[in-house]
């Protein structure tokens, strides 16, 4: 048989009501805007770098992944120069076997060119073309690929930014 209690036992003794202030501040995930945002100055020196490796890790420097107060929307990346483009690498065949194509928007206007080609007239813009190709297809990437600065040869004339040099695998 059980035995019945009165309404109010259980309640005999009240425990204090301790109560404890959080600082709510801490845990807000902070949101970076374009007046919060560091940029910094990065010198990538592309002598004997295999081309995607390379701009794969240059696609997370301007986008900003590497930076603890990443934000999707917010152009937080560094700007970043790339040094030597000319002495780039190219694994397997693809120097000869890899084509890009372009069109004029004019009829027959289909324009056919190989890494090499490009790396022969302008070196530059085989590095800038892969990184393009990583970022967003938005108008945000439109913006992020204007932090890159692309130079065939060792000499750039941004030294009064005080690039910070840096190797591929630091990133």
């Amino acid at each position: 048989m059980r035995s019945l209690s009165v309404k109010g036992d259980r309640n005999l003794y009240v425990k204090p009501l301790i109560v404890k202030t959080v600082d709510t501040l801490s845990y807000k995930t902070v949101s970076l805007n374009k007046a919060t945002v560091n940029k910094e100055w990065l010198v990538i020196d592309a002598t004997d770098l295999i081309l995607g490796r390379l701009a794969s890790r240059v696609a997370l420097v301007l986008r900003g992944k590497n930076k603890a107060g990443y934000t999707p929307h917010v152009d937080c990346g560094d700007n970043v120069i790339v040094v030597n483009a000319e002495k780039i690498r190219l694994t397997g065949k693809k120097m000869t076997d890899r084509v890009y194509v372009r069109y004029t928007g004019y009829p027959g206007g289909q324009r056919f060119t190989t890494p090499k080609e490009i790396l022969a007239t302008r070196p530059a813009e085989l590095i800038r073309r892969s990184v393009r190709g990583m970022l967003p297809k938005t108008r945000l990437g439109d913006k992020l690929i204007n932090n890159l600065y692309v130079y065939a040869g060792p000499e750039h004339p941004h030294q009064a930014q005080n690039p910070k040099p840096i190797k591929l695998n630091e990133i």
